[in-house]
């Protein structure tokens, strides 16, 4: 039995509609904070976690210092994803070692960054990670399935970080 509410270490996702849309998704990672933070900037890593279901991630770029970039290309590659083939490219705005990383991302020409926090927190079970996605345009969060990605990114995540 755990102290954390999320027993099953099963995402939980949160939507909240304002300027765009903001979804908030988290899950229990049986690993340390450490080990997940390193996961998130690692380009070995982010190649494995980051591509949604049906892409592979090539890592172009990963610059971990604060007002750091990075680029990853999502390549659709069954049958029918070539077309939703997209670049994921961000800032690194805060960068705290085992508990936060902030960065921004362009979602589109003309569109405001969209801001992503994830947090780290220590739980009995390993670390409870949590993202919060500001600003998504939401024609784009729910046409593309945003939450629904990310809970299999960090289902991903965890494969590859938990002891």
């Amino acid at each position: 039995m755990t102290d954390n509410p999320n027993e099953d270490n099963v995402s939980t996702t949160e939507k909240m509609a304002n300027k765009g849309q903001s979804l908030t998704v988290s899950r229990v990672i049986e690993a340390p904070p450490k080990r997940v933070y390193e996961a998130f900037l690692n380009p070995d890593d982010i190649a494995v976690w980051a591509p949604p279901e049906g892409f592979r991630a090539d890592v172009e770029e990963v610059k971990s210092e604060e007002g750091g970039s990075f680029r990853v290309e999502n390549i659709g590659e069954t049958e029918g994803m070539e077309q939703y083939s997209h670049t994921f490219e961000g800032t690194y705005q805060e960068l705290k070692r085992g508990e936060k990383i902030v960065w921004t991302e362009e979602s589109g020409e003309g569109e405001n960054p969209s801001t992503v926090t994830v947090t780290l927190d220590a739980v009995a079970d390993g670390t409870e990670v949590t993202l919060r996605l500001e600003g998504i345009p939401e024609d784009v969060a729910e046409e593309y399935g945003v939450a629904e990605a990310w809970e299999g990114s960090l289902e991903k995540l965890a494969g590859q970080v938990e002891d």
